[in-house]
């Protein structure tokens, strides 16, 4: 169902719609909660993990369409949300799928996708072409867009791509200290193991501290069955509280937002960090400032990379890897300094994928190397810090 100006007519049954700043109005069926959501529209590529996806911080002001055309057929559990705390306002906005949600067919689900959206407050639309919405984030891309929901079908289009036509974006935009946590605290969970689940993992190795600009849990869990023990940090925390710890090394986690933006309150913690010498690993946007505060440059990519089917190569080893990405802006290669060489690097457009310092224990990748939702190619990262760690 897809209408391409705010003055046409809504289709019959229209009960969703999707706003994008240009004018362009997608029609189809509401999903999950009604309201609306204001954000950047991406798409993901991803076949599974839904759940994992929706929850991630680093969607944080954003609406996502998933290019996979059934969705929800696994339903949705406790155990997979990623983000630590809240709902919508600190993960994805807003969710688009080709088919309305399927009912669940698994032994974990303990609520429908449907139900569950609902009471996130994530408002979601069905019964659009996905590709052809794809096709326009990919040749104009992300678009800044409302996605609606109304049971009756009542919506002041005009009103909604004003506010769409508004929004200044992401550029510019902090979200990291909305998406950390407020207090400090101790983490034991391990990754997932059958049959028992979660377990809690003994930590009597090496001392982490995890800075939270908007962690997953699986990075945490992934980092605790490594053997460390894991204390987690606010965002503003400073270098000097992080180094009273004496932790054996830092990790500067994942988040929304403009690196830039983040940066200017992390990024001269984080030199005082890699002053220190210990050893540090930056994931995602934690990647991104740690190149800042080595002296690079971050630049805001056309349509990103989100999905679990991304191609990279780490130019240590000449191995290839598949991963899991979420990330709309990108470390700029040609602003590296000497002293910094490029270690991963995107096998689909040849963006920087990783960083490391010729002389310290400090590396950092781009993608999300927990696999979350999937795959688990790159799970020897935490190995590697490890032993950076000398454990």
């Amino acid at each position: 169902m897809t209408a391409q100006h705010p003055h046409a007519p809504l289709i019959e049954g229209c009960t969703g719609v999707l706003a994008l700043a240009d004018g362009t109005i997608l029609q189809g069926i509401g999903v999950g909660a009604t309201g609306t959501a204001l954000g950047e529209v991406v798409f993901n590529t991803a076949m599974t993990g839904y759940q994992e996806i929706l929850t991630d911080p680093s969607y944080m002001s954003q609406i996502l369409a998933f290019t996979f055309p059934h969705v929800g057929n696994t339903g949705t559990n406790i155990d997979d949300i990623e983000q630590m705390g809240g709902g919508s306002d600190t993960s994805a906005r807003g969710a688009i799928f080709r088919d309305l949600p399927t009912d669940p067919a698994n032994w974990r689900s303990d609520a429908t996708l449907d139900a569950w959206m609902k009471r996130r407050g994530v408002v979601g639309l069905s019964g659009i072409d996905t590709r052809a919405l794809t096709r326009i984030i990919r040749e104009r891309g992300a678009p800044h867009a409302v996605i609606a929901h109304d049971p009756e079908g009542r919506f002041d289009l005009e009103a909604l791509v004003a506010q769409a036509k508004a929004w200044t974006g992401l550029v510019g935009l902090d979200l990291a200290k909305a998406a950390s946590t407020l207090q400090s605290f101790q983490w034991d969970e391990g990754l997932w193991d059958w049959p028992a689940g979660h377990p809690r993992v003994d930590g009597a190795g090496k001392s982490v501290v995890v800075i939270d600009y908007g962690v997953k849990r699986n990075i945490l869990r992934a980092l605790a069955s490594s053997g460390v023990a894991i204390t987690v940090v606010p965002a503003t925390t400073s270098a000097e509280d992080i180094l009273a710890r004496n932790p054996d090394g830092v990790v500067l986690s994942n988040g929304p937002g403009d690196p830039a933006a983040t940066g200017e309150y992390a990024v001269p913690e984080i030199k005082k960090l890699v002053e220190s010498g210990k050893p540090i690993f930056g994931i995602c946007l934690g990647h991104q400032m740690l190149a800042l505060a080595l002296g690079a440059r971050t630049v805001k990519m056309e349509q990103g990379h989100h999905g679990a089917n991304h191609p990279v190569k780490d130019l240590t080893t000449g191995k290839v890897e598949i991963v899991s990405m979420n990330h709309g802006f990108t470390v700029d290669r040609d602003s590296l300094p000497d002293a910094v060489m490029e270690t991963h690097v995107s096998l689909f457009d040849g963006t920087n994928c990783g960083i490391a310092l010729k002389d310290r224990p400090v590396f950092s990748v781009q993608y999300h190397p927990e696999a979350s939702p999937g795959p688990t190619d790159s799970l020897y990262l935490f190995q590697r810090f490890r032993d950076a760690m000398g454990v």
